[in-house]
């Protein structure tokens, strides 16, 4: 295939850089430096002037003195304690008094409420332990899809409930009960929570529950009374009284239900 003319020259400058690449490129870039050199005078084209070490400084002490003139900003402890791990208190005695299982489909869900449980047992005075991760509960169904002819096509589902366990010790009733009712107070969505709560008593523990059992008579007798019907003469006679009444004689034709 026959190359054209003007092609040529371009082919032999290339020859030439191949068997002396120094040279060649050196020769090269000054060539077209001087070119374009020429095009920016003939065409009046203005270029941005190099950096100098002057202005580098400049720029140096401009970027540091408005480092300087921007306050150091300190976020308060408690957002700072947002980004950390929760804090916790050390259990003196190790006596467990409550064990709080959380439970969802969600692993973010579960890990932020458990974090959340974490830090207000903190703030009131409980030693918790965990989170520790128990074993997931898998769940499968499979049903048909269709009846008759089309039975063998089927659909299985699947259903995976994590878990999660946080553990109080040495705790007071009490707050136990404050913690667990803050909990529930602000749930978080799709976290169930199941406690189970131990309390411990002095020796002696049936003597107390005897006194208490008839204080708790006491109270709820009262109420119970409100409920069923009274079979007692009190109130059978309060009803005769009210039949022989001559408004309700006169109301029923002078004809008493009951009369002696």
């Amino acid at each position: 295939m026959a190359s054209l003319p003007c092609s040529k020259p371009y082919f032999a400058l290339f020859q030439r850089l191949k068997k002396f690449p120094p040279l060649g490129s050196l020769a090269l870039f000054s060539t077209t430096r001087f070119i374009l050199n020429d095009d920016i005078q003939t065409q009046g084209i203005i270029l941005p002037s190099e950096p100098t070490l002057s202005n580098q400084h400049d720029q140096e002490t401009t970027t540091s003195t408005v480092a300087e003139e921007e306050p150091d900003i300190r976020l308060p402890r408690s957002v700072q304690a947002i980004y950390l791990r929760p804090l916790r208190r050390q259990a003196e005695y190790g006596v467990p008094c409550c064990d709080l299982q959380l439970r969802s489909y969600s692993v973010r869900n579960l890990e932020f409420f458990a974090d959340f449980a974490l830090r207000a047992a903190y703030y009131l005075f409980l030693p918790a332990s965990g989170p520790v991760p128990l074993p997931r509960i898998t769940e499968r169904w499979t049903v048909p899809r269709s009846n008759f002819a089309h039975k063998k096509s089927q659909e299985n589902f699947e259903r995976i409930t994590l878990r999660r366990l946080i553990q109080i010790k040495d705790g007071h009733p009490e707050t136990i009960q404050a913690w667990l009712a803050f909990l529930n107070k602000h749930a978080y969505h799709g976290v169930g929570m199941k406690a189970n709560v131990w309390e411990y008593e002095k020796l002696g523990v049936g003597k107390t529950m005897d006194v208490n059992l008839q204080n708790l008579k006491q109270v709820v007798e009262p109420k119970w009374a409100h409920f069923g019907r009274k079979k007692n003469l009190e109130t059978s006679e309060k009803v005769m009284e009210m039949l022989s009444r001559e408004n309700f004689k006169n109301a029923a034709d002078g004809n008493a239900p009951f009369s002696d």
